[in-house]
């Protein structure tokens, strides 16, 4: 069954809350999900809100202006309104790493995610036979510092000719650029390797174990034009101790990478995340 689901936020007032659920209501839509927050610091109010479209009365193409009409100029709303029968189109980005890849690829597959995945890119040829044994169209794309604005141009060429609707950088090792992330905002989704902040460079995993650290962990984050400083929507950590050697780190490090990507994913898929300035809400 065909459900709507809409995400807002806007300043709080009473009676929002009544107003929206009256609108779904009145027009016969069965509510199967409401969950709503008001941070008190901002002042501002969340909601999440799913329904059955099969008897609601609003023509599914209508029902965004009727909402934009009656509500959102009225509470000064930012809303987005999502359809189960529309599958969101996501493009994959990697490097070399698989295990991220691999991941996603077969909760794909095995039908988890309400999603399309038409195409992978990547700016090594080392993963394409992956996208081969996945039947999706692999685009590889050489970086060099000359030649990055002009691939980059290219790409964005191809997310539109493909109908992207957002992008998972899945240990993708390179920095988006301005352009790339204005096109997509809150619509780009990264793993890094770490609690954020942390340790930085090239082998964070060898420096956790020279300072000895008890726990590792992963944060997966929207990407904006400040490094690794989006708004974060999955966390997780796992316990180290001192028998575990480097190639520890690094085996419980990916594994946790490719757990806090995928749930990330998910949560946006499902549009159970709603960013508001650099934080997120994640509604149950």
């Amino acid at each position: 069954m065909t459900t709507a689901k809409l995400l807002l936020h806007c300043p709080d007032k009473p009676g929002i809350l009544a107003e929206v659920t009256d609108f779904i209501t009145v027009n016969k839509g069965n509510i199967i999900y409401l969950d709503q927050y008001v941070d008190h610091v901002e002042n501002i109010f969340f909601m999440r809100i799913e329904w059955e479209l099969q008897e609601f009365l609003v023509p599914q193409e209508k029902i965004e202006d009727y909402f934009e009409t009656l509500y959102a100029q009225k509470y000064g709303m930012s809303f987005r309104l999502y359809f189960s029968d529309v599958k969101p189109r996501m493009a994959i980005f990697v490097s070399k790493m698989s295990h991220c890849l691999f991941d996603m690829l077969a909760r794909y597959t095995a039908g988890e995610w309400n999603v399309e995945i038409p195409l992978i890119i990547s700016n090594h040829p080392d993963l394409q036979h992956v996208a081969e044994r996945f039947g999706i169209p692999f685009y590889l794309f050489p970086i060099t510092k000359e030649t990055k604005e002009e691939q980059e141009q290219k790409e964005m060429e191809l997310l539109k000719k493909y109908k992207v609707d957002f992008i998972v950088l899945a240990r993708y090792m390179q920095v988006i650029s301005e352009n790339m992330i204005n096109a997509y905002p809150n619509k780009i989704i990264n793993i890094h390797h770490s609690f954020l902040p942390a340790f930085v460079g090239a082998k964070p995993y060898h420096a956790a174990f020279e300072r000895g650290v008890k726990i590792i962990g992963a944060t997966s984050h929207y990407v904006t034009t400040e490094l690794d400083a989006g708004p974060i929507i999955e966390q997780d950590v796992v316990r180290i101790t001192h028998k575990d050697a480097v190639e520890d780190l690094v085996n419980k490090g990916k594994d946790l990478e490719k757990i806090v990507l995928s749930r990330a994913v998910q949560k946006h898929i499902e549009r159970k995340v709603l960013a508001y300035k650099n934080k997120t809400v994640i509604f149950s």
